[in-house]
């Protein structure tokens, strides 16, 4: 039997989305996997008072299973009651890569949901989106669609080369699809690699800036279709701080760049209302474990290091909310 979002206490993206336009500002879109994740996302932003969606991709529930997802999900909407401010939780699937997967996580109390056509011809992703918007929107659940491809490895999602969005494209696309949220490349990429060393400069302290983001592309989308939602994945700024860490004790993580913070800060003050962070709070977890097992390695209690992991990724979200996105107090 089929189970809607509104049972679970969840809200979709539309008002949400609306708010964060007008404030300037973006809602951010965090993945989790497991309990200490979503309690640190939960923790950070009722304490920062913002607004939270709850990402979920396809690996993601194979790993924590459908069932658990959707009681985890309803255990936060009554969590955040209990930590005392009720913020606006999205459930929402992130890069769903069929109609099936979809239609299913729909059913089981999603509140959002992509649908990632991006890699096929342009009329078949037309053709696949406005199927998964027409079964969505019978719920009055959120669907986001992608235009153009972006380089890099997350979970399921491989791709070598990045093409940007065409803003010639994204009137058509948009008015053909009735899609309620646009994920558009303009040089953000997956994982902790985001971009190579000879493709950065050095500024006076020596530090690797990569190439700033394609704002000539997002302020043509933006005129295209003013006042529309815009998201950008692959938005991780890969802190050196937590890769030093987990190199120091024991890691191999070579050459890792993200995206600066100003950058995304810019983008948020535009059309783009939610921005996807991932690896950073991969990085953050990982190097706390590490740290804990290297300086106490007869530990082996998972709560005594999955409890500072926890700590430190509820610290970043934090700093996410208040100085990057600029979610904090908009719930």
């Amino acid at each position: 039997m089929a189970i809607h979002y509104k049972e679970l206490g969840l809200s979709n993206t539309k008002e949400l989305f609306a708010k964060a336009i007008a404030g300037g500002y973006a809602i951010p879109a965090y993945n989790f996997n497991n309990l200490e994740q979503l309690q640190a996302i939960l923790q950070a932003c009722v304490e920062t008072k913002s607004p939270v969606i709850l990402q979920v991709s396809s690996g993601a529930r194979k790993y924590a299973n459908a069932t658990l997802l959707r009681n985890m999900a309803k255990g936060a909407t009554e969590y955040v009651k209990e930590l005392g401010y009720a913020i606006p939780i999205v459930l929402h699937l992130d890069h769903g890569d069929s109609f099936e997967l979809c239609k299913d996580c729909i059913d089981n109390g999603f509140s959002s949901v992509m649908i990632d056509g991006s890699h096929l011809p342009y009329e078949e992703n037309v053709a696949l989106t406005k199927k998964v918007v027409e079964y969505a929107h019978k719920f009055d659940v959120s669907v986001e669609g992608e235009l153009g491809v972006l380089a890099g490895v997350e979970d399921d999602v491989v791709a070598e080369h990045s093409s940007y969005t065409r803003p010639e494209e994204v009137e058509d696309f948009v008015k053909r699809t009735g899609v309620d949220s646009l994920a558009i490349s303009i040089g953000t990429s997956h994982g902790a690699h985001k971009f190579k060393p000879e493709q950065c400069t050095r500024n006076a302290e020596g530090v690797l800036v990569p190439p700033p983001l394609k704002f000539d592309i997002l302020e043509e989308i933006e005129k295209r279709i003013p006042g529309f939602p815009i998201v950008l994945h692959g938005s991780s700024s890969v802190p050196m701080e937590h890769v030093n860490t987990i190199n120091q004790y024991g890691g191999k993580i070579d050459a890792a760049i993200g995206i600066p913070e100003d950058q995304l800060r810019k983008a948020a003050k535009s059309a783009v209302c939610k921005i996807n962070i991932d690896s950073d709070g991969r990085l953050a977890m990982t190097a706390a474990v590490r740290k804990v097992l290297a300086e106490k390695p007869g530990e082996f209690d998972p709560r005594k290091y999955l409890g500072p992991a926890r700590d430190v990724l509820k610290e970043l979200y934090m700093h996410k909310n208040i100085n990057v996105l600029g979610s904090a107090g908009k719930a």
